[in-house]
């Protein structure tokens, strides 16, 4: 059996501790590798691997760290495949949809590529007479990334490469779940000549996120997952005096205007709501249909998803794969029995899915609940699995009413042919990231990624011009030369004159 140590000081590292993990190829139900739990002492030995490091690569030119961030990029793009197959094999996720979540982290690297230009500060000459002022951004030192399963390759690098462009050093703890591409993406940051304890992976469970928590030589720690989970990171994180952004869980609608196109909306929902097996914090699960549109929706939506083709992430028929682990399937399929028993009606049923010669491994279809209330269970708790719910809105206002009054503020879409619409909704709704005629409203990597509400928690978005921020402290100098002729001293608060 493989086994999956961490990576410390440029090399495998097996640790103290003697637990581990199992790691599964969904598709199958089969076990791949065991992976190894770091203990406290193990996250705390890669903290002072990291911390040792700061100093010189701090130090080290921002042309330098870019040069270095170019050589990353191009091993990516060349190991692309390989890297992709390895996300397939252990989240399950089909392989195109692989490939882009990977064209979305290397998008964050090209960014960082920039990085130079991002830390140049600002300038005053003569504040006052003869006095110059002059701000720069310098790094935290050792920095830390707590990433989820559901994106092994875009979330981590969402973190580090800003992190560590910036003149940080890094200590990732990716999922449990699926560690591998995190363990390759540490050789090709080592070949691309990054410094040895510069960038360091520990595997591991609620003791490893502890460890970073509670350890004093960590400045900053970036967390993506569930909002309970971010909640606690963002508290515990907050008692040790750290600088923190925890991104938590989402219940994203997309608004159905009577008069946008139906067919751009029905294909829209069909890849946000079912892509990635419902994965996704940015997955679209609450179509909300306004005015008399909602029948129309439904049978289209209903069509799409009967004819869903699930199987194997390397089935290139496949449009959408397994879910991640057995225990995650059974927590969707729950879900599905909730709905029903809390009288949604349940238009497609995927939960008796069967694929032959792939009976073991972690399928359901896709499902599709219509007359959603919102007091509904299913409505109001974030599923993360292919359950998309129709909720009826008499209108505009109502279906904006819906949006703000929902705990998450993640994302959020409106189809619209009406420009009135589509600008008052993206004024009005209180989300961070919204989409008009756009089902999945990412931004770009030279914009920064973040929800509100119970969605984030901190101060700042990941990635971008936020990211830099997040990553940097600011300085300012302020500087007078005298003349050699000596002042006297003043006791009041320094004014410029």
């Amino acid at each position: 059996m493989k086994t999956i140590e961490h990576f410390v000081v440029g090399k495998s590292f097996s640790g103290d501790s003697k637990r581990t993990g199992k790691v599964f190829n969904p598709a199958t139900g089969e076990q791949s590798a065991e992976v190894k739990l770091a203990s406290t002492k193990d996250v705390n030995l890669a903290i002072e691997s990291a911390k040792k490091a700061f100093e010189p690569w701090a130090n080290t030119p921002p042309l330098q760290r870019a040069r270095v961030m170019f050589k990353f990029k191009e091993l990516i793009e060349k190991n692309s495949d390989e890297l992709t197959k390895i996300i397939v094999s252990e989240h399950g996720k089909v392989y195109e949809d692989a490939k882009g979540s990977l064209t979305r982290g290397l998008e964050v690297v090209e960014y960082a590529c920039g990085i130079p230009q991002m830390l140049k500060g600002e300038f005053t000459e003569n504040v006052g007479t003869n006095v110059d002022s002059w701000s720069i951004r310098q790094p935290l030192g050792v920095c830390a990334g707590i990433t989820p399963f559901n994106f092994p390759a875009m979330v981590p690098m969402w973190m580090f490469p800003m992190a560590i462009a910036c003149g940080n050093t890094f200590v990732l703890k990716p999922s449990e779940k699926d560690p591998s591409c995190s363990m390759r993406l540490a050789e090709l940051l080592k070949d691309a000549g990054l410094p040895d304890g510069v960038f360091n992976v520990v595997n591991g469970d609620k003791e490893a996120v502890d460890a970073l928590i509670n350890n004093k030589d960590v400045a900053a720690i970036s967390f993506v997952g569930s909002t309970p989970i971010a909640k606690y990171i963002y508290e515990n994180c907050a008692k040790n005096e750290k600088r923190v952004q925890a991104l938590g869980g989402a219940k994203n609608h997309c608004v159905v205007m009577p008069d946008c196109d139906l067919d751009q909306a029905v294909n829209g929902l069909m890849g946000a709501a079912y892509g990635s097996a419902g994965e996704r914090c940015m997955a679209q699960s609450v179509a909300v249909a306004v005015g008399g549109i909602g029948d129309k929706l439904v049978n289209s939506l209903a069509k799409k998803v009967e004819a869903l083709k699930v199987g194997p992430g390397m089935d290139k028929q496949s449009e959408m794969g397994p879910l991640v682990t057995k225990d995650h399937l059974a927590k969707v399929k729950s879900y599905v029995d909730i709905g029903v028993k809390e009288g949604a009606k349940l238009i497609v049923d995927g939960r008796n899915f069967k694929l032959q010669g792939y009976e073991n491994g972690y399928y359901i279809g896709g499902c599709l609940f219509d007359h959603v209330k919102k007091d509904m269970r299913i409505y109001k708790e974030e599923i993360f699995g292919p359950v998309l719910s129709v909720i009826r809105a008499k209108n505009f206002n109502e279906a904006l009413q819906l949006v703000n009054d929902h705990e998450f503020g993640n994302g959020v879409s409106i189809f619209t042919r009406d420009g009135d619409s589509g600008r008052t909704f993206s004024n009005k709704a209180q989300i961070g990231m919204i989409g008009i005629n756009i089902p999945i409203p990412v931004p770009m990597a030279f914009h920064s990624f973040g929800g509100w509400k119970r969605s984030l928690f901190g101060d700042q978005h990941m990635h971008g011009p936020e990211g830099v921020r997040f990553y940097t402290k600011l300085k300012t100098i302020t500087s007078r030369w005298p003349s050699g002729l000596r002042s006297d001293p003043e006791f009041v608060m320094p004014t410029m004159k």
